[in-house]
């Protein structure tokens, strides 16, 4: 810490400038340009004086990197209304983006002075590095809206895209959009529906575009090239590319109802939605023994579908007094639809599982089967030869015989809460919730090992207490031992209840009384307190399923508790 020395100058600049026209009433003419440029430069010493850059008497490494981005869209709007009730709002433009970085770094070691991290001043094992990336996307798109009457909405959109992460011949991708809405609630005959204050259904349909696989090219082969003395010796395949690939599309559906009813007591909606991801982009795995670990391509196609409902009632209403309470809930299924046929209708990648006809949140795991009372050791389930499911506390043989899990996605989600208004006082509460559902708690498996040399400075939960002992054999904790590697080995022993409650938020507060702060001429005065993140109930301490619907690690923060309070004036 002395002695190392790293330096970093970091430049941006973000600019945006735009123009409008209006030729005629109702059309609006407008250009957009925006352009990011990022340069960062840095140098790293590793000194010549200790530790493991003294064996190279010292390191020196510098880098330059430059990204540029310019974005341009030309948009033309026209708005017009005929005969006081057809509201025709249309707009049609183009957008194009360009991004480009490049980067260059250069590493040498034996440092002539052993505190300066200029290349110059590097005499052996030189490595040089010089890259270029760039990416362009083009978009024509169009859009139409339509109202009558205030009561009838359609609305219908086209786009044409293009993205240079694909082959010219699969580069550009159609998308289009329509919904319509009616306002039941204005039509004559809801007049004498007096406790109907709003009444609105709606049904759109759209479609969105996905280039993102993860690499720029990834349509073409990329090689490293390698040589010396200026001679060209051999160029090694890096990523094998695709010219297949196309856009990923997500084609989107909802129909529902608005409402507000009895004085607008209740409000609310409900909503039946869907997404079906379509020729979905994947880095799919294959054995390094072809020349490459994954290939891209378009896997398959996914749905998720489900039904959103959201209430709101005023329970109470004084003249001081006033109690409103709100929930919310979402249930949603998944669904594997199609894989590509070269899968023969499933894909296995690490632990996950992917099969046509089930949920993609399923893990592909050993199946946990136990302790051993006798020995202590952790047991699993395998297959013996006649293809029956036995017991074994061998990991590697029950690795060949994994099993499914069911559906790890929560049955439903939501939040509720509540808020209070009486006599100048307010208080409000707000939960979330998650129920039905699994998920991997490996925060507790990392802290569930059973002491072995790769376990050596790393702390234990406190349930390793009930590890199994001569004297405590009936227990689902394996014994402590050196020697047992695959005590906390990855199996379904680690798949636990992701149903959880948050209090996300209380808040309290006073205002003062109107006649009192009007003769200091302020318009209110409001003293406040609020508490964010105050407490999660889950299947275990420390388990915090927000963090996904499969997986969960103490590797990363959770929410962080908040409290606060302060004084708000208006005048």
């Amino acid at each position: 810490l002395t002695y190392n020395k790293e330096v970093y100058t970091h430049d941006v600049f973000n600019g945006n400038v735009s123009a409008d026209i209006t030729p005629i009433k109702g059309l609006t003419l407008t250009a957009k340009y925006s352009v990011y440029v990022d340069s960062e430069r840095g140098s790293a010493l590793g000194n010549a004086y200790m530790g493991q850059t003294a064996a190279y008497g010292g390191t020196a490494a510098q880098e330059a990197n430059r990204v540029y981005a310019f974005d341009q869209q030309y948009i033309g709007n026209y708005n017009f209304t005929v005969n006081d009730i057809n509201a025709i709002d249309i707009t049609v433009g183009y957008d194009g983006y360009h991004w480009k970085e490049t980067d260059l770094s250069g590493y040498g070691t034996g440092l002539y002075n052993p505190e300066s991290y200029f290349l110059s001043n590097a005499t052996n094992n030189f490595s040089l590095n010089g890259t270029e990336d760039k990416y362009s996307t083009a978009g024509f798109f169009g859009r139409v809206n339509y109202g009558y009457d205030e009561k009838y909405f359609v609305n219908g959109s086209y786009r044409r895209d293009s993205s240079s992460r694909f082959s010219k011949d699969n580069r550009w991708g159609d998308f289009w959009s329509a919904s319509a809405a009616w306002l039941i609630s204005k039509e004559g005959f809801m007049e004498d529906a007096k406790w109907v204050d709003m009444l609105k259904i709606k049904a759109s349909y759209g479609e969105q575009g996905n280039d993102n696989i993860g690499n720029y090219y990834a349509y073409e082969d990329q090689y490293k090239m390698s040589g010396s003395n200026g001679t060209f010796s051999d160029a090694t395949l890096t990523w094998k590319g695709n010219p297949d690939l196309t856009w990923e599309t997500s084609k989107s559906w909802n129909a529902g109802v608005e409402f507000a009813l009895f004085g607008n007591k209740l409000n609310g909606s409900a909503e039946y939605f869907g997404r079906k991801s379509e020729d979905m982009l994947y880095n799919k795995p294959v054995a390094g023994s072809v020349g490459y670990t994954t290939f891209p391509m378009n896997v398959g196609s996914m749905t998720n579908s489900g039904v959103e409902i959201d209430l709101s009632v005023n329970v109470l209403k004084l003249k001081k007094f006033n109690w409103d309470v709100n929930v919310n809930g979402t249930f949603i299924k998944n669904k594997i639809n199609k894989l590509h046929p070269d899968l023969g209708g499933k894909m296995i990648d690490g632990d996950r599982i992917y099969e046509e006809g089930e949920s993609m949140y399923r893990y592909y795991m050993v199946e946990w089967a136990g302790v051993d009372e006798k020995t202590g050791e952790a047991l699993y389930w395998t297959d013996d030869e006649s293809g029956e499911r036995v017991k074994t506390a061998d990991y590697k043989d029950a690795q060949n015989h994994k099993v499914c899990t069911a559906n790890l996605m929560p049955k439903v989600y939501g939040g509720f809460g509540t808020s209070l208004e009486f006599f100048g006082f307010d208080a409000s509460v707000a939960f979330s919730y998650q129920l039905g559902g699994k998920i991997w708690d490996y925060g507790y498996q990392d802290l569930m090992h059973g002491g072995s040399s790769s376990d050596v400075g790393q702390n234990w939960h406190k349930d390793i207490n009930k590890a199994w002992t001569p004297e405590n054999t009936k227990t689902d904790v394996p014994r402590l031992d050196y020697g047992d590697v695959y005590t906390n080995s990855t199996s379904t022993r680690w798949i636990c209840s992701s149903n959880y409650l948050a209090l996300n938020n209380i808040t309290f507060g006073y205002t003062l009384p109107h006649e009192l702060t009007s003769k200091a001429y302020l318009e209110t005065v409001r003293v406040y307190f609020a508490a964010d993140n105050v407490a999660l109930w889950s299947y275990r301490d420390g388990l915090d399923p927000r963090q996904s619907f499969t997986y969960a690690t103490t590797a990363r923060y959770t929410a962080i508790r908040s409290i606060s309070g302060g004084l708000k004036i208006t005048f």
